[in-house]
């Protein structure tokens, strides 16, 4: 086939970042058959997202490896964090490495590159090419936000430092939309000069580049922050929620024949009686909370399904497996998070609330008990519990016995958590609506094809 345009596309290969900008390009690469998309992400990364089924659905995605920043002479056996910090380091020379071998290999220039927002030096190899530049944040409109108003936020901080700021519990009423966050809520890379980390300074050259962008792409829907989504819409030259992607390409049915989980859903007997727990895929809890939250479960007698990895299933209380495994709940390394979400016996989510998985729970009509971890989980756990109101964060976000039933208590049984489902549900029929024939979402998604479309 012969290709009359030809699209980068720059990944970031850590956490949950990766898969969601694949989705956004195969859905491109399906409504514009006649542009060949370059995939750039890490070998490690490209091995996770990419399977065969996929790859022969792609007929105009061509994948290509990023070296990672690994040392050739070793194995990496760092920290994820180690990891982020390495590859950082090898950029942008390990992508402009690859860009040149796509150019030669299909013999057309790039026209456009799409990139992981984190990825702010894409925006200095476009204006070398003269061609647009389009970020896409993998996160909630409210923490891009945030970060947009660094300035602002560290002016009101000032000499008092966080610490006093903290302790007096300050909002950001200065932030449209965000009124009701804390400043202990945000991320801690806004603070660079407390937390110089590779990735905190990353955040912050991306916020100094995003207004040069042609436009920025969310997967999310305008109708879950409308004063934000308004507030960025003013600040860039196009602001396009073109989500949730779940909604528009849910996750092909996986074999559930090793876990069980579909079947085990399928033996309880009462609809949204059943709580799923599971932490994404980079942090799990500390021992002793584990322990907490699995006496808290034992104790309500609430029936759940429990996504833990093997080794942290050793830190769970003497006796706990025998006496629940298979009965009052169950517990597997791994379950289908989409397909569980959706099943009509689950009633609750405990999370970390990373934001693909607050999409998955409105898309399912589950209310959330939430214990954040790093990143942007305080700042959504905050939306989830004092703005959306589809949820509740666990007490000084951690878990202890006494508080994680007083919140399953909360999201399960109670009248508050009646009126949690019922927001749920109208936060959900808004995301379908987004996603519908002459949905917002859907016209910022063919918004984004006359850009990449557009001559340069």
């Amino acid at each position: 086939m012969v290709f009359n345009s030809h699209i980068g596309v720059l990944a970031f290969p850590f956490g949950t970042h990766a898969a969601p900008l694949l989705t956004l390009v195969r859905s491109l690469a399906a409504s514009a058959p006649g542009f060949q998309f370059s995939f750039f992400n890490s070998a490690t990364s490209n091995g996770t997202i990419f399977n065969e089924r996929v790859s022969e659905s792609c007929e105009n995605i061509r994948v290509y490896d990023v070296w990672d920043g690994t040392p050739e002479d070793r194995v990496f056996s760092g920290s994820h964090f180690e990891a982020v910090g390495l590859f950082l380091k090898a950029a942008p020379g390990n992508f402009e490495k690859v860009i040149e071998e796509a150019e030669r290999e299909i013999g057309l220039k790039i026209c456009c590159l799409i990139s992981d927002a984190f990825l702010w030096f894409a925006c200095d190899l476009a204006e070398k090419r003269g061609v647009p530049w389009v970020p896409f944040w993998t996160a909630a409109s409210c923490s891009l936000s945030a970060h947009i108003y660094t300035d602002e936020i560290l002016k009101a901080v000032g000499s008092k430092g966080i610490a006093e700021t903290a302790e007096q519990e300050q909002t950001l009423s200065f932030i449209p939309g965000l009124e009701r966050v804390h400043f202990t809520d945000l991320p801690p890379e806004i603070f660079l000069d407390k937390n110089p980390s590779p990735l905190a300074i990353t955040i912050n050259n991306m916020v100094e580049n995003l207004p040069k962008s042609t436009a920025i792409v969310l997967n999310s829907f305008e109708e879950i922050d409308p004063i934000i989504t308004n507030d960025l819409k003013s600040k860039f030259h196009h602001f396009l929620n073109i989500g949730p992607s779940i909604l528009l390409y849910p996750t092909p049915p996986t074999p559930d024949d090793k876990t069980g989980c579909l079947s085990w859903l399928e033996n309880q007997n009462r609809p949204k009686s059943v709580v799923y727990i599971s932490f994404g895929t980079v942090i799990t809890p500390p021992a002793n909370e584990l322990v907490a939250l699995a006496e808290a479960l034992e104790t309500c007698q609430v029936p759940f399904l429990w996504s833990l990895n093997n080794q942290a299933q050793k830190s769970l209380p003497e006796g706990f497996l025998d006496r629940t495994n298979n009965k009052l709940g169950k517990i597997v390394p791994w379950a289908p998070q989409s397909r569980v979400l959706a099943h009509r016996n689950v009633g609750a989510f405990v999370t970390h609330c990373g934001w693909n998985s607050i999409l998955e729970s409105i898309s399912s009509c589950v209310t959330m008990i939430c214990r954040p971890f790093f990143g942007d989980q305080k700042l959504n756990s905050r939306m989830v519990e004092d703005s959306w109101k589809i949820g509740v964060k666990v007490k000084d976000g951690i878990f202890t016995k006494s508080e994680t039933i007083e919140a399953l208590n909360c999201v399960m049984w109670s009248g508050a958590g009646n009126v949690m489902r019922e927001n749920v549900y109208q936060l959900n029929e808004k995301a379908r609506n987004a996603v519908g024939f002459e949905g917002s979402s859907t016209k910022n998604f063919e918004k984004l094809l006359e850009i990449i479309n557009a001559p340069n």
